[in-house]
C-alpha cells in the first residue's frame, strides 16, 4: 500500500478492472459460441480501456511519476489492490487452472457489473474530475456488461437443469466473496470524506435489490448463508488467492522478458 490514499483507490479501481480484463482475455478462441466469444472479447476490452485510464491517472500523482505499462506489468503480487473475486480462474474454484465454466464466468461479470454500474454512477459527482470523467465513460460501458450477463443468468437459471444446476453452484462459490465489496477500510473512507471516493457500504442495498430481482427471474436461489458468512477476501488490501500469482506470470511474461521493447 502506497502511503497515499489516493493513489491507493485509483489503484482498487484501476487493477480491478484490469486483472477481470485478463481473465475475460483467456476466453478468447473458445468461447461457447462465436457471438459469446466476440462479446467476451469487447468487455475485456472496455475493461482493459478502463484500467489505462485509471491507471494513468494513479502514476501521474506517484513521485516520481509511472506509466500504465510499469503499474501493469513490473509491479509484485502483493502491490496489486483488485477484489480477491475477479483473479479466480474462469474454471471455477474446484477445477485446474486451464478449464472454463461459462457459468462460473457470466456470475462472476453480473455480481461484478451490478456494483460498478452504481459505483460509476457515483463517481461520476467526485470532487477529482479526472476520475469523474472516466467514471461517466465507464458507466456507459458498465450497463452493457450487467444486461449481457443478465440475459445470461436468465438462460442458465430459467434454462435446461444443467444449467440452472451450474448456475447456482457458480452463484454459491462467489457470492461470499462480494462482501469485500463493501468492506469499509481507512483508504474507503477517507477518499469518501474528501468527496472524491463513496463508501461501497452505501451501494449494498441497491446492489443487493438488482441482484435478487435477477435471480428472482431466473429462478436462482439466494444463498442463505451469505449474510452469516464470516468470510471477506482481502485482494483490495494486497493478500491475494493462491490462483493470482498464476495470472501475474502470465499477463506480465512477455513485458518481463523484453522490458525495453518498443511495439
Amino acid at each position: 500500500m502506497t502511503e497515499n490514499p489516493h493513489i491507493d483507490y485509483l489503484l482498487r479501481l484501476g487493477d480491478s478492472t484490469l486483472i477481470l480484463g485478463q481473465r475475460l482475455s483467456e476466453w478468447c478462441g473458445h468461447g461457447p459460441v462465436l457471438e459469446e466469444d466476440i462479446a467476451l472479447g469487447n468487455i475485456a476490452l472496455d475493461l482493459i480501456g478502463q484500467s489505462r485510464l485509471l491507471l494513468s491517472h494513479a502514476g501521474s500523482l506517484m513521485q516520481p511519476a509511472q506509466t500504465e505499462d510499469q503499474l501493469a506489468y513490473f509491479r509484485e503480487q502483493f502491490g496489486f489492490r483488485n477484489f480477491t473475486m475477479l483473479e479466480l480462474p474462469n474454471s471455477g474454484l474446484e477445477k485446474g487452472q486451464q478449464q472454463r465454466d461459462y457459468a462460473f464466468t457470466i456470475c462472476r461479470n453480473f455480481l461484478f457489473s451490478a456494483y460498478m454500474v452504481l459505483l460509476w454512477q457515483a463517481l461520476a459527482a467526485s470532487l477529482d474530475r479526472q476520475l469523474a470523467a472516466i467514471a461517466e465513460k465507464a458507466v456507459k460501458e458498465a450497463r452493457y456488461h450487467l444486461r449481457h450477463s443478465s440475459d445470461w443468468m436468465l438462460r442458465f437459471g430459467d434454462g435446461t437443469e444443467e444449467s440452472h444446476r451450474r448456475a447456482q453452484q457458480a452463484l454459491n462459490a462467489l457470492l461470499p466473496y462480494t462482501h469485500e465489496f463493501f468492506s469499509a477500510d481507512a483508504v474507503e473512507q477517507q477518499m469518501a470524506d474528501a468527496g472524491i471516493a463513496i463508501a461501497g457500504a452505501s451501494l449494498r442495498a441497491a446492489w443487493e435489490e438488482q441482484v435478487r430481482g435477477t435471480l428472482q427471474d431466473a429462478t436462482l436461489e439466494w444463498p442463505p448463508q451469505w449474510a452469516d458468512s464470516q468470510f471477506r477476501s482481502s485482494g483490495k488490501s494486497g493478500r491475494h488467492s493462491e490462483h493470482f500469482g498464476f495470472l501475474l506470470a502470465e499477463m506480465q511474461s512477455l513485458a518481463r522478458a523484453h522490458p525495453e521493447a518498443i511495439w
